[in-house]
């Protein structure tokens, strides 16, 4: 049995060929030409799904569906992507399109942190998880929530997006136009400011300094673990504070759902254990529940990017499950 799934992110659109055992067997990528028209959106969509069947060898008729994740607010009932800022799209009648498109195929739509989230839970590291949650460290905070087994989507499919819950009041602006929000301060964008306004207070013989070459324009999402790591006083308070931002939200986080486990996801969980260690640390001390005996894992996610490309093509088995 055969599966395909595409993820389409703002760079880059990826479709994929899943096994039955969740490998990924062939691949096709294609750059994200927006701003454009809906027809072509779909004519290259359509081009990376016939490209990665037939790298796999087999048809359209080979696979049950074609799922699809898809950033911005996605109504699975209905097929349209109701908005998506970064793609430049309003009321994108994306299903009709690409059913045309795929011979009549059935196609399913959900936004992308959650098609990763159900990645992560059909195959990664929330596999055999009733409820679960999924993180996803980047430019911004994306993430998914799966509850008795599904994704939650809320009544009109714009639930689970935690990276704009408000942090601190009256706080950093966020791209969404609020002050504060969670994805201001623990995305790896986040993590950069808060480097760079360490950096700032502090002479340039400091040892993280040497790191960037001097140049504050050079500090990424690795700088501040890097120093720390080094023996840096500086990397370490930064690392610290971004922690402390990063555990007040998913503390939150904990405190609403209590799922079984969380997996964070991004660039800067590469970070391995000087992250969850001491996230997790943070979240078991803050959590109302914190004397029960059954607590959240806190762990690192596995897939990678190949997370959308696996949650999308398994879409339809939810549908089943209904």
């Amino acid at each position: 049995m055969y599966y395909l799934g595409i993820d389409v992110g703002g760079t880059n659109i990826v479709s994929g060929v899943v096994d039955e055992n969740n490998n990924i067997i062939s691949k096709a990528k294609a750059k994200t030409n927006v701003p454009t028209t809906p027809e072509r959106f779909a004519d290259d969509l359509a081009a990376t799904v016939f490209s990665a069947l037939g790298e796999a060898n087999i048809t359209l008729d080979d696979v049950p569906w074609v799922g699809i994740g898809c950033p911005g607010t996605v109504n699975r009932e209905t097929g349209i992507i109701e908005f998506a800022n970064n793609l430049y799209f309003r009321d994108l009648h994306l299903r009709e399109l690409m059913e045309e498109r795929l011979s009549g195929k059935t196609v399913i739509l959900e936004n992308d942190a959650n098609a990763a989230a159900y990645g992560e839970y059909m195959a990664g590291a929330l596999k055999g998880a009733t409820n679960a949650i999924a993180i996803t460290l980047g430019t911004g905070l994306g993430g998914g929530i799966i509850i008795n087994h599904k994704i939650y989507s809320g009544s009109n499919f714009a639930g689970a997006e935690i990276g704009h819950t408000v942090i601190v009041t009256d706080g950093k602006p966020c791209t969404c136009g609020r002050n504060g929000c969670w994805e201001s301060y623990a995305s790896a964008t986040g993590l950069i400011k808060i480097t760079k306004e360490h950096m700032m207070n502090t002479p340039k013989n400091s040892p993280i300094w040497d790191l960037v070459d001097g140049d504050i324009e050079k500090v990424n999402g690795r700088t501040a673990f890097d120093a720390m790591r080094a023996g840096d006083a500086l990397g370490k308070s930064a690392v610290d504070e971004y922690i402390k931002y990063l555990g007040v939200g998913l503390t939150n986080i904990v405190n609403i759902f209590q799922p079984d486990i969380i997996c964070v996801g991004g660039g800067i969980s590469n970070e391995g254990d000087a992250l969850i260690v001491p996230l997790k640390e943070f979240v078991d001390k803050e959590q109302y529940a914190n004397t029960s005996t059954k607590q959240p894992i806190i762990c690192k996610a596995l897939l990678g990017n190949d997370a959308g490309i696996i949650g999308a093509a398994f879409l339809g088995v939810q549908d089943q499950m209904q």
